[in-house]
């Protein structure tokens, strides 16, 4: 099984970059976390949003491939504890399909993408900046990770 990250972003500081790092490299090399980043498009004050919102949402989906679990992250979405966090990460395991995980821009994620999703999930009812989004996903996937092999992380 693979986990995949597919976020809409410009470039992130090096903090962001480090903190993701951090947990990503924490996981098991079966269930590596990948990162793939699609350009945020500059908005000027006279931009078609709509549209480029739609442009992201193909270019999302065109990283995935056909069969893939596609998850995306929405303040509506379902909320889970950590501990069902883990019930979620072993049947995506057990499954042994590719799960990707989606993070839109500012103004949220494409309808086109939001169709495909077989789940919506939420981190919080706060509306949280892409940068926290990034590396609170990576660590609560490593915490979800650590207590289904049992690790003393979450205690």
């Amino acid at each position: 099984m693979r986990l995949r990250l597919i976020s809409v972003a410009s470039r992130m500081p090096r903090w962001v970059e480090d903190g993701y790092q951090e947990y990503a490299k924490r996981l098991p090399p079966d269930l590596p976390l990948e990162l793939v980043e699609i350009p945020l498009t500059t908005r000027g004050k006279n931009a078609d949003v709509a549209r480029l919102m739609r442009r992201e949402g193909e270019q999302m989906l065109a990283a995935t491939q056909p069969g893939e679990r596609i998850v995306t992250l929405e303040v509506n979405g379902r909320a889970w504890s950590t501990e069902q966090l883990a019930e979620q990460l072993e049947r995506w395991r057990l499954e042994a399909r590719t799960v990707n995980l989606m993070v839109g821009g500012p103004e949220g994620l494409a309808e086109e993408v939001q169709a495909r999703s077989e789940q919506r999930w939420s981190l919080s009812p706060l509306t949280l900046p892409h940068p926290l989004v990034r590396i609170l996903l990576a660590e609560q996937l490593y915490r979800a990770w650590t207590i289904l092999n049992r690790h003393p992380y979450h205690k």
